[in-house]
């Protein structure tokens, strides 16, 4: 953990009935969001104890429950460190998503009202306003979650918030991508247009489809960015091997 805790936990915000252990969670989740924890990045339990003025036991519920959802990795005698992005698992997740988010809004398109799609636009308008990154990923979870609540389906909202969360730290790399923020907010724009015309298929196939190309841009890039890593890494010289004479 760097000395600099100060900077990823100063905008937490503790509710009423909220856990210290999922406090803490939402702290170094958010801190690795944005970018403060870096991949692979060890986290110290004494130094995050000591920044919540909190025993261990708490800091250990944070990591149990942040290594479910993949954002950190245990490993025995080691302790817990920042999980490495994975290209495999970017596509995976919103594979993933497209399955479940193309269900909800199928279910939830004949539900919506005057007065929810007035939310849903609201919504889409404040995601494609946003330009700090951290809360675009906010703004953007809401947007897409008020295309679907109309369904009532808690037990398939609660698979796509999981989902969200786990993806939020691949979303974050699209910033870098120059063409991102216009063609998402314009797939956005598509989306809430079919919404308005009750057209079900294609409110189903340009959820799907966002949300594939999503996952196959942040796919490429990782992978891209692997094969280069690997390419500027010096190769190991063998050893010239000398024969033996008898």
């Amino acid at each position: 953990m760097k000395n600099e805790l100060n900077p990823p936990f100063r905008e937490a915000q503790f509710e009423p009935r909220q856990s210290t252990s999922r406090y803490i969670a939402d702290a170094l989740r958010s801190a690795i969001v944005e970018g403060t924890l870096l991949p692979g990045e060890p986290l110290r339990q004494d130094a995050i104890a000591k920044q919540f003025s909190v025993s261990a036991i708490p800091v250990r519920e944070a990591f149990r429950q942040l290594d479910s959802e993949g954002w950190v990795t245990i490993e025995q005698n080691r302790g817990a460190s920042v999980s490495l992005q994975s290209a495999d698992e970017a596509r995976e997740i919103y594979e993933i998503r497209a399955s479940l988010e193309s269900l909800a809004i199928g279910i939830a398109i004949e539900r919506h009202t005057d007065a929810t799609l007035a939310e849903v636009r609201r919504l889409l308008e404040a995601a494609a306003n946003e330009q700090d990154q951290a809360l675009y990923v906010v703004r953007n979870e809401q947007f897409h979650m008020s295309l679907y609540a109309p369904a009532e389906r808690p037990h398939l909202m609660e698979l796509i918030g999981t989902m969200h969360r786990r993806g939020e730290r691949y979303l974050r790399l699209k910033f870098g991508m120059p063409t991102f923020k216009g063609q998402s907010d314009a797939e956005h724009e598509a989306i809430l247009d079919a919404l308005h015309a009750r057209d079900t298929e294609a409110a189903q196939t340009l959820v799907a489809r966002h949300l594939l190309a999503t996952g196959e841009l942040v796919y490429r890039f990782l992978h891209d960015a692997q094969m280069q890593a690997q390419a500027t890494q010096p190769k190991k010289r063998r050893r010239p091997s000398t024969a033996r004479s008898d």
